[in-house]
């Protein structure tokens, strides 16, 4: 339509009457006279309306889950984070645990050679200061570590101080070929020198070409001058495997240390030697050997008439001969008055 001087007159009409019916409709209430034609428009115009409507809703739908999404979305990145800071808290509590006794288990280890101790923590392990086999400390100079201080922990030996810092220090593991101690064997007192292997087990070289050594017997460190860089008692390792002598002046073993060297954490280095050699004092009890368990055994032999008679008879485990006195011999009589000529007599008297 052109905007012309009648378009606008009749548009400012529309617009007077448009009132006129709002103002009779709001005045008449429920009686109002434009009362049919409303609901006459809405039988026309209802189906044209839900039309649109289903049409416009699944966009109105669309828009909304857009816009929840994002609401959703930071609900779940707020639940996953609030999961991830649990999961490290139990982690965390499970790893305090351990190390707690891992502190526990070196503080005895310390407390029964009487070593005092400075704890460290690992934080480092490589190829530092040229050796192969090395770990890094945080402990220093500051903490009153010097160079060619032994280190342990709650196994045993662990290693020695080569280079400190002010606040770390590097350790020489006992498993690196460069690594020598010198040994002492369990009641036997056999001396030796025992030399890293890396992964491998230690090997031993005994002063003694002739010294009886077994399986499963068990080496201390013997100490050095001045308790440096060894103190002694400290426990080394167990023996896997024995060369054999062949008549030479030294014997070779080989001894799997008591310490993991791949898992280390918590170190203990040791500030102060204990004032006499602890022996071995610092090695753990040995288990019991398990006892024989009697059994008890029933043995059949025929008798004179045809018939079997049983024998019982308590014996250790293994086979071994009846106990006296709690079954007869083989081929003995179970007569009473046969075994004793006067048992019967005694019997009766007592009766």
């Amino acid at each position: 339509m052109r905007d012309t001087r009648e378009s606008r007159l009749l548009l400012v009409l529309l617009i007077a009457i448009a009132f006129a019916l709002i103002t009779v409709d709001i005045r008449g209430g429920e009686e109002s006279p434009v009362d049919g034609a409303r609901q006459a428009a809405a039988t026309v115009f209802g189906p044209v309306e839900n039309g649109v409507a289903a049409a416009v809703d699944p966009i109105g739908n669309a828009i909304g889950a857009v816009r929840d999404s994002g609401e959703r979305h930071d609900r779940i990145s707020e639940l996953e984070r609030q999961n991830a800071e649990l999961k490290q808290k139990l982690g965390s509590d499970t790893r305090n645990q351990s190390r707690l006794r891992e502190l526990d288990k070196m503080l005895k280890t310390a407390g029964a050679g009487q070593y005092g101790i400075k704890g460290a923590e690992v934080i480092a392990i490589g190829a530092a200061q040229g050796f192969s086999w090395t770990v890094t400390i945080d402990a220093g100079s500051n903490d009153g570590i010097r160079r060619d201080m032994t280190v342990l922990n709650g196994d045993g030996l662990v290693g020695r101080v080569t280079t400190v810092g002010p606040s770390t220090a590097t350790v020489l593991l006992a498993n690196d070929p460069d690594f020598t101690v010198g040994t002492r064997m369990e009641k036997t007192d056999e001396l030796g020198f025992a030399t890293g292997q890396g992964d491998r087990p230690l090997m031993v070289q005994l002063l003694n070409g002739k010294a009886k050594v077994s399986k499963g017997d068990r080496l201390v460190t013997f100490g050095s001058q001045a308790d440096k860089p060894f103190v002694p008692g400290v426990p080394v390792g167990e023996v896997v495997r024995v060369d054999p002598s062949g008549g030479d002046l030294t014997r070779n073993i080989y001894v799997r240390p008591y310490v993991g060297f791949t898992k280390l954490d918590i170190v203990g280095v040791v500030v102060q030697a204990p004032r006499s050699d602890p022996r071995d004092a610092v090695l753990p009890p040995k288990p019991a050997k398990p006892k024989p368990t009697p059994t008890v055994t029933v043995t059949v032999t025929p008798s004179a008439g045809g018939q079997f008679e049983g024998q019982g008879g308590l014996q250790q485990q293994g086979g071994g001969a009846p106990i006296p006195g709690l079954s007869p011999e083989p081929g003995r009589t179970e007569d009473p008055a046969a075994q004793d000529p006067g048992g019967a007599d005694g019997l009766n008297d007592e009766q």
